[in-house]
């Protein structure tokens, strides 16, 4: 199965060409001026403030894009522009091929209730429907029958464990309960493409875990197309198959996890990544070597798809190279023990790079020892219905 992101296989879903969004009301004339070389710390100057900074990527089917920064790196403004909740300031947006910018409110309105679903991080949860009500909300909007969306939203408050609190009103919730009717009101309307604005943010760590596990089910049965905002590395590390992260604005880098841990572009990226343990994002692939003259190889088999923390007690117990198999059982390379202990605890300025391994863990190797906005969303006027 090709990589969802694989742009010889498929056209991309979603389609940014050089987008910015300044706030501020000399933000179109300083952006001309400027030529497209935005400096944030000059705009601010100028009582602007920058939230995308010339953002180009693709985002293919089947993909599951996480954008992540810190506080105010534009993340959330960079998913509202390509919903266009937000204004862009300059650039160009491509949904299925088609000009975001350049759609009428009709057609944005159509475009959303058929194709997008959102969860926002404010809740935005309508304070006179009930739980099953604010859940059936949207698939009533796209008209479906009464029966029908209650039917579909019972099943989605059983989803996320909200038994028994389907006749509650938004301010009868705790905070979690409230965001657990968003992710359920989005779920319910199944679209081809999900804005997910921090959505787990307000959950308990248990109830966290069990809705990313939902997820990633999710995911693997639908293959839809996801673009998630979250300022949590650990979730972006577990759900992403590629990860943009932001700073000022700009996208610093937008690599797969493992590259992105490996090879970080920046010296921003560095730091933001220093701290991850690495056996517990990184897959075998990741560091075996290619197949090469070596014959003599020990016993264990293991898959270049599983992470490196599931197999690195079995894999470092051995004196040979370990044979690296594909899902057809063909052998793709193979990884020693020696060179798992570097990728987990060797100098950075070599991983990645083929650098040669830290005498210290050889030792330790040969010893056998380690150390080792809903309503806007949709563009209708809520205030009437009870």
């Amino acid at each position: 199965m090709p990589s969802p992101h694989d742009s010889s296989k498929s056209e991309p879903v979603i389609d940014c060409r050089s987008v910015y969004k300044i706030f501020g009301e000399n933000a179109n004339r300083m952006l001309r001026d400027a030529g497209g070389n935005v400096d944030a710390q000059t705009f601010q100057n100028a009582g602007c403030v920058v939230g995308v900074n010339s953002a180009s990527f693709q985002v293919y089917r089947g993909e599951m894009l996480v954008v992540m920064g810190l506080s105010g790196s534009g993340k959330s403004t960079l998913l509202r522009c390509i919903s266009r909740l937000t204004e862009t300031t300059a650039g160009e947006i491509y949904i299925d091929g088609e000009d975001l910018l350049a759609m009428s409110s009709k057609q944005l309105i159509e475009l959303r209730r058929n194709k997008m679903g959102m969860v926002f991080q404010s809740f935005a949860l309508l304070p006179h429907k009930t739980v099953l009500e604010n859940i059936a909300f949207p698939l009533q909007v796209k008209g479906k029958t009464t029966a029908e969306s209650m039917q579909r939203a019972m099943d989605m408050v059983k989803l996320v464990s909200l038994d028994g609190r389907e006749n509650y009103y938004p301010r009868q919730l705790s905070g979690g309960q409230q965001q657990r009717v968003g992710i359920a009101r989005s779920l319910a309307v199944e679209p081809d493409i999900w804005f997910l604005d921090e959505p787990f943010s307000a959950l308990d760590p248990l109830i966290r875990k069990e809705m990313q596990d939902e997820f990633l089910r999710l995911q693997g049965v639908l293959h839809k197309t996801i673009l998630f905002v979250t300022h949590d590395f650990s979730e972006a590390l577990r759900l992403a198959d590629r990860i943009a992260i932001m700073k000022d604005g700009i996208i610093e880098q937008l690599d797969t996890p493992a590259n992105i841990v490996l090879n970080p572009a920046t010296e921003y990226v560095r730091k933001f990544t220093e701290e991850v343990p690495r056996e517990k994002v990184l897959k075998i692939e990741s560091v075996m070597d290619p197949i090469g003259a070596e014959t003599d190889f020990s016993d264990l088999t293991i898959s270049k798809d599983v992470i490196i923390e599931t197999v690195a007690e079995a894999v470092l117990a051995e004196t040979k190279p370990v044979r690296v198999v594909d899902k057809d059982n063909n052998i793709v390379g193979s990884v020693h023990c020696a060179k798992m202990i570097h990728i987990l605890f060797g100098k950075d300025d070599a991983v990645g790079t083929g650098g040669g391994y830290d005498p210290f863990f050889q030792i330790q190797t040969e010893t056998g020892t380690v150390f080792g906005d809903f309503d806007r969303f949709f563009s209708v006027d809520t205030s009437g219905f009870a």
